[in-house]
């Protein structure tokens, strides 16, 4: 009983085990084939690398000729006695093509006339033979191009003469072209320079150049210098059709494509090294694997299992979430298109839903990552609770989830499951004593209407989720095709206003602030306006949002801030005023862009007036503070925006180091005939005083709001009553000359007579 037990269990394990050591055979054999492939391919990259070196070195060697041609081509000697000709032929002959001969090694030289006719032709050991007419056919490319481009280089001056004004390659001063030629069967570097003059560079014509070819043997001695520039081995030089088994080369074509030489050289191939390490060690790691099989043979039962278990986890852990155990992006994508694949009724319906908790980043920020984490569970267990068993729940990201809801019979049915989800979170959520109301918006899309497609649906629904949010959060939206188009434009005006940033293509308008005392205007905002070339004027509360939202607010605000410290200049004893966005104003870098930007336009910081609204305290008090100090220690001043539209303004005040208080437009326009406006204004102005602040009140529209406010003291005026706002140009004369509307100077006037 017990041998039959044994020899069961012997079965089983020759059953698992043959399998197992067939696959660790072929795994084996697969990475040993994954390495051959691996060298091989890290050899021919190592190949090509050399290979772009070795160019890279002979287009060196290629410009030193250039570059030594320059002192015997670019000399006015050298080119009055090339343009008489062979009458010149010894001179150029002993101080041109014999001097680079002796000086460079350029060991052959000719020298051609402007009519292409051959002057001189130059060998050191005095053979002229060389000089063929097949020479000259494959020089007959770069001749052509240096004189068409010498040519070129002559511009006509008012006189009607001639001004030689080239356009030199890199540092040369030459007008040359090089390559590599085969002479009498032997390779030869050239270089075709035009002779040009070197002071005198007025003529009363365009006249085609005599130009120099001289040549340097491409010999051991070059090949040598080659091989040290490149870091190659054993660079030598063959018949373009002898190639050499293991070695590598490069084909030499002369400028007519006719091969000149083949080089060739000892590769360096890590690649087989890196193999010839590693194959004993494979082949160590094959017997160890064989005798570990053997040894655990007893175990294979065991071991599969445990196999199995880790295996699943993996795949478990691979598809899931691990804070809340729903599915992950990837798993759920491909569970959307199984699930859009299986579905065979036409009537049904499929809603794929993006689901958003709001506001969630204040959570993190409030009370920490982990109550943000318990926040995340307990929603997960509420959405679990009604998603139907046909549906789908997933977590997409951060604070984001996706549900599928499939086989519904209607929209009104996928509304009905979407009112279930927003109902589970009325109930406050508990997290570590504290009670916290969570709201989330959704954006849905429904198959098979809007599209079939995972992807397609996803990003509807994305679509749908953004047009939830910015219509209020705590609601959903169903896709509709104007969202696409609106999403479509936001984007293109998000490209478009980069692109408007970065070519210097907006504009800033300037209203001037009214002092109520002195009635001269004492301060400007800084506005900023856009005018798109198709579009037309673009308001700043479509655009700026967008800049928000895309991370373009810190480079649309220091553009702006930047404009605003260069105009400061026209009007020198104003100050300037620029709002700041919260997302700009919580930057690292911001102070240090605002110094910079002071210090490149010599703005004093005692000019500069900055407008924040309450949003920029979101949750940093501490970071807050410790900027607008640095403000305060710098000299410049600080401005509360929109006074009185937060819910803690007064608290704010009391915390944080204001200069200048901004009152609400709301609180301006009733102030004419209501009472209780007026009531509220007083408070203000008088409250400001006490904490010896700056008041500003702005969207002055009537006589009657200014009278009243000038005569409660209020200390600056601003609105259209006084000026609308306008280019630094037409707002710079108003300030100097004082020349504000008739009805502003009689107002102020009688204030101040009063």
């Amino acid at each position: 009983m017990e041998f039959d037990s044994n020899a069961g269990n012997g079965r089983i394990v020759n059953t698992i085990i043959m399998p197992v050591i067939g696959i660790v055979v072929l795994a084996v054999l697969f990475v040993f084939a994954i390495l051959v492939w691996s060298s091989k391919v890290t050899d021919e990259a190592a190949v090509t690398s050399q290979s772009n070196l070795l160019r890279e070195a002979i287009q060196l060697q290629l410009d030193q000729v250039a570059k030594q041609q320059e002192g015997a081509a670019v000399w006015d000697d050298a080119f009055f006695r090339a343009e008489r000709g062979l009458e010149n032929r010894d001179w150029l002959r002993h101080h041109v093509a014999a001097w680079l001969a002796e000086g460079y090694g350029h060991s052959r030289s000719l020298i051609l006339d402007s009519d292409r006719s051959v002057l001189v032709v130059y060998d050191r050991s005095g053979d002229t033979g060389w000089a063929s007419e097949a020479l000259l056919n494959a020089l007959k490319g770069p001749i052509a191009r240096v004189r068409a481009r010498y040519i070129n280089s002559f511009v006509m001056t008012p006189s009607g003469t001639y001004k030689f004004q080239p356009v030199y390659r890199n540092f040369h001063h030459s007008l040359f072209e090089t390559g590599v030629v085969r002479i009498d069967a032997a390779p030869y570097y050239f270089s075709v320079t035009a002779i040009a003059p070197d002071l005198h560079t007025i003529g009363a014509d365009r006249e085609p150049p005599a130009v120099i070819v001289s040549f340097v043997p491409l010999n051991s001695l070059t090949l040598g210098r080659l091989a040290e520039m490149a870091g190659l081995d054993g660079i030598a030089a063959t018949q373009p059709t002898n190639t050499r088994p293991g070695m590598a080369d490069i084909l030499l074509k002369d400028p007519g494509n006719t091969p000149v030489v083949r080089l060739n050289w000892n590769p360096t191939q890590p690649g087989s090294a890196m193999l010839n390490r590693l194959l004993p060690v494979m082949v160590i790691l094959a017997l160890a694997i064989a005798v570990l099989t053997a040894v655990l043979l007893n175990y294979a039962r065991q071991s599969t299992r445990r196999l199995a278990r880790s295996e699943a986890k993996a795949v478990y852990a691979s598809q899931h979430d691990s804070l809340t155990g729903l599915p992950n992006r990837d798993f759920f994508t491909r569970m959307l298109t199984q699930a859009l694949a299986a579905q065979t009724d036409e009537r049904d319906l499929t809603a794929v839903v993006y689901i958003d908790l709001d506001h969630f980043k204040d959570i993190n920020d409030t009370l920490g990552h982990a109550a943000g984490d318990e926040v995340l569970r307990a929603v997960t267990a509420r959405l679990r609770g009604v998603v139907p068993p046909t549906g789908l729940l997933a977590r997409i990201s951060g604070d984001e989830f996706a549900m599928v809801l499939s086989q519904c019979s209607s929209r009104a049915l996928i509304e009905y499951q979407l009112s279930r989800v927003q109902d589970e979170l009325i109930r406050p959520v508990k997290v570590a004593g504290t009670e916290l109301f969570v709201s989330l918006s959704m954006g849905a899309a429904i198959a098979p209407q809007d599209g079939t497609g995972a992807g397609e649906l996803l990003r509807k629904a994305d679509i749908a989720l953004y047009d939830a949010k910015a219509n209020g959060r705590g609601r959903w939206s169903f896709f509709d095709p104007a969202m696409e188009e609106y999403v479509q434009t936001r984007d293109n005006i998000a490209r478009e206003l980069r692109r408007a940033i970065d070519n210097d293509a907006l504009a800033v308008a300037y209203q001037p602030q009214l002092s109520s005392k002195t009635g001269k205007i004492t301060a400007v905002e800084t506005l900023v306006r856009w005018t798109h070339p198709e579009r037309g004027p673009i308001s700043p509360a479509n655009f700026v949002p967008i800049a928000e939202e895309t991370g373009l607010i810190n480079d649309l605000g220091l553009w702006v801030l930047r404009r605003a410290c260069r105009d400061a200049h026209l009007w020198p004893d104003v100050m300037i005023s620029v709002n700041i966005s919260p997302t700009q104003f919580r930057h690292p870098r911001f102070i240090d862009q605002l110094i910079e930007t002071l210090a490149s336009y010599d703005l004093p910081p005692s000019r500069l007036e900055i407008e924040v609204t309450e949003s920029v305290f979101a949750g940093k008090d501490a970071a807050v503070l410790n900027v607008m100090k640095r403000l305060r220690e710098l000299g410049v001043k600080i401005a509360l925006d929109d006074f009185g539209s937060g819910y803690s303004s007064l608290s704010y005040l009391r915390r944080f180091p204001f200069d200048i208080l901004k009152i609400d437009r709301d609180f301006i326009l009733p102030a004419g005939d209501s009472a209780q406006a007026q009531a509220i204004l007083r408070t203000i102005i008088d409250l400001g005083e006490a904490l010896d602040m700056t008041v500003v009140a702005e969207g002055i529209e009537t006589s009657e709001q200014m009278d009243f406010l000038t005569s409660i003291g209020c200390e600056r005026l601003q609105g259209y009553f006084i000026s609308r706002p306008g280019p630094a140009e037409e707002v710079a004369p108003m300030i100097v000359s004082g020349a504000i509307d008739s009805r502003v100077k009689m107002s102020t006037g009688r204030l101040r007579a009063g």
